[in-house]
């Protein structure tokens, strides 16, 4: 069975679409989703399935999350091979004094189209820093995230496509959970 990292956006955010993580698992279960894990509050689900066809999977669990809890939010995933590639591909990785913190990463539903590519690579935010690679972006913020000139929000605007942000502290730690998941199951 293939590990699968489910981020779904806008969840348990400013006090809107609230979900507890227990019934989130218990959802991801009762689809047929296996050994489903939660990291934080954030509806991050770290699960296996035989399901071969991600982008059906992904509006399949967005439905189920729409009936059962009254909203609909997109759901990203990324199978643990590829959150490795994420890793991997992080501009950031070699250069010294980057705080994880403040080093963000939108996963996206889909590749940009190019022209939306070249409009986003214009915007000039200095001292923040981009870079998009594929379907993931790479913001760091040295600033922090709290007072932005680059708004993650109009990036995903100009790109039109649908994703979700997670810091580095994030990306790493559901690394290791589907890491582990998968080592289980190679038992």
């Amino acid at each position: 069975m293939a590990v699968i990292v489910s981020m779904l956006r806008g969840v348990n955010v400013g006090g809107h679409n609230q979900v507890k993580m227990e019934a989130l698992r218990a959802l991801y279960e009762s689809l047929g989703l296996r050994d489903a894990q939660t990291y934080v509050v954030s509806g991050n689900v770290v699960f296996r399935t035989k399901a071969g066809n991600l982008t059906a999977l992904a509006k399949r669990i967005e439905s189920a999350i729409d009936g059962t809890f009254g909203f609909r939010p997109r759901v990203i995933l990324r199978s643990t091979s590829e959150l490795k590639d994420v890793v991997a591909r992080n501009p950031f990785r070699t250069r010294r004094g980057i705080e994880p913190g403040k080093l963000l990463v939108m996963f996206l539903e889909s590749h940009p189209a190019a022209e939306a590519l070249e409009q986003v690579l214009q915007i000039n935010a200095d001292p923040e820093e981009m870079h998009i690679d594929g379907r993931e972006v790479y913001i760091y913020y040295p600033n922090g995230m709290g007072r932005p000139k680059l708004s993650w929000l109009a990036v995903e605007k100009k790109l039109k496509t649908a994703g979700t942000g997670r810091n580095w502290n994030s990306v790493i730690k559901l690394l290791d959970i589907a890491k582990k998941l998968e080592a289980a199951d190679s038992r």
